[in-house]
């Protein structure tokens, strides 16, 4: 007999009914139970209680699910989302036949794998970390357990095992001794000097240009291909052209309507040899988008698309700049405070190569709306000079802060850190 005829002689004896998936709600779902150590006898004596994740925003949390089995002796615990739990239940898609014996019509319905394990009352990880010296743990009660009754198996286990912990026990101490010895050549206050620096380093890594501190020009030092590829700087083209062809009446009603000061500057000043003049305004055009992005807390796919912003360069600030947060349900690109750090480091990056390695920072933190001592802050990290000068703008003397970025790169002490030199003293 085939397949198919075999499944309609059950369908017609036993007349099913088949009632649709989407129909069904999450109380409609059934609940597959396996438990770990052992079958059991009377369903009829354990206490079920089913639990779900108060946080239904989030979608990653919305379906996590815990099953709970209880009895006068003991009680069972399963997930659907801990390391634990049954990974079938994300590859393949369960159903269930509930056959109703008086109308003979079965009901087909989702179902989920539970794999439920026996907890010890008074066993919590937590417990056994505080009261490790005074009570025994789970394993070395389960150890003791297979030294009176295991298998021989299990015994040879158990003393593999042992030889592997004493064996890491050794070269604990061996690295502990290599320590020491490291301590007392150096001494504590070289070695605090040094995990503050790696620190810092690995701090400001996070939203600092990639640097090369041993290149040999001004100009590796931040690579302008790290801050625009090829690819990148192509694609700004036109716009870049836009930018560069703008009138004098166009750049005062910039000026009159708040654009960013160093946009406003250097299309003002822009060289007059073409390759020159189409390098700089295609980077004061990307300088222009860093700087409006920084203004941002929310930001959609379409920024940048009423200035003709090419898609490459969409891609590229969404996913260099932003960072996912969920809201309601649904992703949303936010720009943090520390995007606005990173954003500010490549703002600065940027400016080292159109001003000859000079860069006005004063004007950037005006534009970028941040304070200038986390300005000042970013240019200390990224290994850059500074010095002041007064400049008559208006028939006023105004004091601007400078960033020069020479060879070698100049460090700075790190906040904080001379005070903790003085406590060590």
């Amino acid at each position: 007999m085939g397949r198919a005829s075999f499944l309609s002689t059950i369908m017609a004896a036993t007349s099913c009914k088949w009632k649709c998936c989407e129909e069904e709600t999450e109380g409609d779902h059934v609940l597959l139970v396996n438990f770990s150590n052992g079958n059991v006898r009377n369903a009829n004596e354990l206490d079920f209680t089913f639990y779900k994740d108060v946080n239904e925003s989030n979608p990653r949390k919305k379906s996590r699910r815990i099953l709970v089995a209880e009895t006068d002796r003991l009680s069972y615990v399963g997930n659907n989302f801990s390391t634990g739990s049954l990974k079938c239940n994300s590859l393949c898609k369960y159903y269930v036949g509930v056959l109703d014996k008086k109308t003979k019509q079965m009901e087909v319905h989702n179902a989920q794998l539970f794999s439920l394990q026996p907890v010890v009352p008074g066993e919590s990880t937590a417990k056994d970390e505080t009261d490790a010296h005074d009570t025994k743990s789970y394993r070395q009660k389960v150890d003791s357990l297979i030294e009176a009754f295991g298998t021989n198996k299990q015994k040879r286990a158990l003393s593999s095992r042992r030889l592997n912990q004493v064996g890491s026990e050794s070269l604990q101490q061996a690295v502990a001794q290599a320590a020491s010895n490291i301590i007392q050549q150096k001494g504590i206050e070289v070695l605090q000097q040094e995990v503050a620096d790696s620190k810092a380093q690995a701090e400001a890594a996070l939203y600092l240009p990639p640097c090369n501190p041993e290149a040999e020009k001004e100009a590796d030092v931040y690579p302008f291909n790290q801050l625009l590829s090829d690819i990148e700087f192509d694609a700004l083209e036109s716009v870049g052209r836009k930018m560069s062809e703008l009138s004098k009446d166009e750049l005062l009603s910039m000026k009159e309507k708040g654009s960013p000061q160093l946009v406003v500057r250097h299309l003002e000043f822009l060289p007059s040899d073409t390759p020159s003049r189409d390098r700089m305004s295609r980077c004061v055009w990307y300088l222009s988008l860093l700087i409006n992005l920084a203004h941002e807390k929310k930001v959609n796919r379409k920024f940048g698309s009423k200035d003709d912003c090419p898609r490459i360069i969409q891609n590229k600030v969404m996913k260099a700049f932003t960072v996912e947060s969920f809201n309601n349900g649904r992703v949303m690109n936010m720009v943090s405070s520390s995007m606005k750090v990173k954003l500010a480091s490549y703002c600065l990056a940027l400016l080292l190569h159109m001003n000859s390695m000079t860069a006005n920072l004063t004007l950037l933190h005006q534009d970028l709306g941040l304070p200038e001592t986390r300005i000042l802050e970013v240019a200390k990290a990224m290994g850059l000079r500074l010095n002041k000068v007064v400049t008559d703008v208006i028939g006023r003397g105004d004091q601007h802060r400078l960033a020069c970025l020479e060879l070698p790169l100049a460090k700075y002490d790190h906040p904080g850190q001379r005070n903790k030199r003085r406590k060590l003293h």
